[in-house]
Formats: C-alpha cells, sequence, structure tokens
C-alpha cells in the first residue's frame, strides 16, 4: 500500500491523527537567570511536556533548529544576543517563523510590551510572574496551535457569535448578521487565531491581501462596523493599544476602539 493510499483509509487518518495530539509537546526556554529557566522546566516537564532549557542565548538559534520546539519561552534582557533579536531570527527562518513564542521578562512598560507584540510575540509575561497563569497561558497557545493544525473547521464560535464558513454565514444570539465579504474573512481571522493579537499591518496583509504600506485605518474603520453588527458581542473584540486586535479568550467587561 502506497502512502497516498495509505491516507485516503479514514481509519489511519484517525490514528496517526490520534498519535500526533498525543506527542508530547517540545518548549524550548531561553533564559540566563539559571533558576527561573530551571523552575520552568521542573514544573512544565511534570505536566507533560519535552523541555529543553538553554542559558546561553548565543547558542539558542542553533538549538531551536534541531529541537524544532512547539513554543518558544524567551527572556529579553540577556547578554550578547538579546530576546528580541532572537524572536527576529526566529521569525525569519521557515521551519521557526510560525512558531509561537511568549516572552518571560522583567521588562513590564507598555512600550515594552507593545513592541514585543509588534516583533511577533504570542504573550507577554512580566517577571515576577505566578508560575501556574505561565503553565495555563502556555496549554492556552498549544490548545490553539492544535486545533489550527486539525481538519479545517467548519463551525466556528466565540460566545454567542458562531461562524459557519462552508454557508457563509454569521449570527449573534441565533439570528443571521448581514456581513461583506470582508467583515467576514475578518472575523474568521479573529475567530480561528483566538487570543493572538493582530497587528493592522498583518491584517491588512491576511484580509485585504495588501502588501505595501497604506492607510491602516482602513483597519480600524472595519474593526469599528464589525463590532456594531455583532451589537451585545462586540467585546470579544480587544482593541490592544498601540499594537491591533484580538478575539479575547474571555469576554471584556468594555471594548473601546
Amino acid at each position: 500500500m502506497t502512502l497516498g493510499n495509505s491516507l485516503a483509509n479514514p481509519s489511519l487518518r484517525f490514528i496517526l491523527k490520534h498519535v500526533s495530539e498525543h506527542k508530547p509537546k517540545k518548549i524550548l526556554i531561553v533564559d540566563d537567570e539559571l533558576d527561573v529557566a530551571d523552575l520552568v522546566s521542573y514544573h512544565l516537564k511534570a505536566k507533560g511536556y519535552q523541555v529543553e532549557a538553554v542559558n546561553n542565548p548565543n547558542v539558542s538559534i542553533g538549538i531551536a533548529r534541531s529541537f524544532l520546539p512547539d513554543l518558544v519561552i524567551l527572556d529579553i534582557m540577556m547578554p550578547d544576543l538579546n530576546g528580541i533579536q532572537i524572536c527576529r531570527i526566529l521569525r525569519a527562518d521557515p521551519r521557526l517563523k510560525n512558531v509561537p513564542v511568549i516572552f518571560l521578562t522583567a521588562k513590564g512598560e507598555e512600550a515594552d510590551r507593545i513592541s514585543g507584540f509588534e516583533i511577533g510575540c504570542d504573550d507577554y509575561i512580566c517577571k515576577p510572574f505566578s508560575i501556574k497563569e505561565l503553565i495555563l497561558r502556555v496549554q492556552s497557545i498549544l490548545r490553539r496551535i492544535t486545533k489550527g493544525f486539525s481538519e479545517e473547521v467548519k463551525r466556528l464560535q466565540v460566545g454567542q457569535i458562531v461562524l459557519d464558513v462552508e454557508c457563509h454565514e454569521a449570527t449573534v444570539h441565533g439570528r443571521t448578521i448581514e456581513l461583506t465579504a470582508t467583515e467576514f474573512k475578518l472575523l474568521r481571522l479573529l475567530m480561528e487565531r483566538r487570543g493572538r493579537v493582530h497587528t493592522r499591518e498583518h491584517l491588512l496583509i491576511n484580509v485585504w491581501n495588501y502588501e505595501t504600506e497604506i492607510e491602516t485605518r482602513t483597519v480600524d474603520t472595519h474593526i469599528r462596523r464589525l463590532r456594531e453588527k455583532l451589537g451585545t458581542e462586540a467585546d470579544w473584540i480587544e482593541t490592544i493599544r498601540g499594537v491591533g486586535y484580538r478575539m479575547a479568550e474571555r469576554k471584556a467587561e468594555a471594548c473601546s476602539t
């Protein structure tokens, strides 16, 4: 039996999918503070993850390329090669560019967090930190990634927002709302990558297919119109000041454009 024929077998596809989903996820920790790296490594291993901890940032890229992690936890303030530089290198590597990155750092100012998201991190946690919260965020990101690699989702739901991808229909509280093709694509992207921050530039490229510098207020205008149509469910779309937008993990009390 050829590989192509074997993959056409539904039972075999189920087995392969099951094995892939239950294979331990690999996490790379890059932090020059030995105590922090050991603490995080210990608790992640206790949760069943395969962990590689690196205290020397200069060797981290080589290890990342051989280890091929499912997620990277990265300090920013390190000698010689800082976390921002490492993240840029990861995002430029074809095999690592889509690997989620969590910044775990003492740099906690708003400008630092914005810079981190602009560089391409998926989450930003400030030291001192709660190890329990860090693990929950790791689990949340990995669940989202695993779901993204499963069979194409035909129905998405966040709160009372339901998106039927096959029928190209959106409902809120069971009532159909009229969306333009662009609004539907925008909402689908936010729902599929729930919890992930999208810069305006990223949305312009992925929703409007613009690859050059244009007016980013186009995004703000469409987000505002989309929120109006979502009504009481509009608060699921969060504004990350100075960066862009995301579909929240939990519904916010209030939301501003």
